[in-house]
């Protein structure tokens, strides 16, 4: 491939410190990997990213002029256009989109997108959310199942939670909304607007029973 380092060239990067496991790898030849980092075949590293020492990057992973921290670890994941911070943990299978910035110690997990959003350090989005258009405190849990609705059909707006929230499985965040400092919102809330500071938001239907009414409508047993 013009202009990228592939097969035997990769031993210029081992000669410079970095490790290399397997020879299907890509680094392009704008990109920067430091003394120290690890790349798993296959993976590919192009445009203008920069690993930094003691990284690692698992296979099947993509990243395209983006930024991976010392000591971070990116597993099957996509990264483009963004910034991961120190000892982060990535993935497997998490897209980190255009002008994303992820905080030192952040864990994003399975399945989780996000999006022209900040997370502070020490965020945990595990499995499973969407995070778009948001600035994310430090030390804020988002549930499994999350969705940020940040498009009205017409115009994307952005949210903000602040630091040490709990967001609960679930949830909805519609922008523009603002979490104060601590809050908790409870599983299956939507949110619409603002939570005071170390607020309970709970925002459910209550559940209505129909005695026998779920008789025939699958197997009765």
């Amino acid at each position: 491939m013009k202009g990228r380092r592939t097969g035997a060239k990769l031993g210029s990067l081992k000669r410079k410190g970095v490790k290399i496991y397997g020879n299907d790898i890509v680094v392009g030849k704008e990109a920067v990997i430091e003394r120290g980092a690890k790349l798993y075949s296959p993976c590919t590293i192009v445009g203008k990213s920069r690993i930094c020492a003691g990284a690692d990057i698992l296979p099947n992973t993509y990243v395209e002029a983006s930024y991976v921290g010392a000591d971070t670890r990116v597993s099957a994941s996509t990264l483009v256009n963004c910034r991961v911070g120190r000892g982060a943990n990535i993935g497997p299978y998490a897209h980190i989109r255009q002008d994303a910035i992820i905080g030192d110690g952040c864990r994003i997990g399975d399945f989780v997108e996000i999006k022209n959003s900040v997370l502070g350090e020490g965020c945990k989005v595990a499995h499973l959310s969407y995070v778009g258009d948001a600035s994310v405190g430090k030390r804020v849990n988002v549930g499994c199942g999350v969705v940020f609705a940040n498009f009205d059909g017409k115009v994307k707006r952005g949210s903000i939670v602040e630091d040490n929230c709990f967001i609960g499985c679930n949830c909805n965040i519609i922008a523009p909304s603002h979490i104060g400092r601590g809050a908790y919102i409870a599983a299956a809330t939507t949110v619409c607007g603002e939570v005071p500071a170390k607020a309970l938001c709970v925002g459910r239907a209550r559940p209505k029973m129909v005695e026998g009414g779920g008789s025939g409508r699958y197997i009765d047993g």
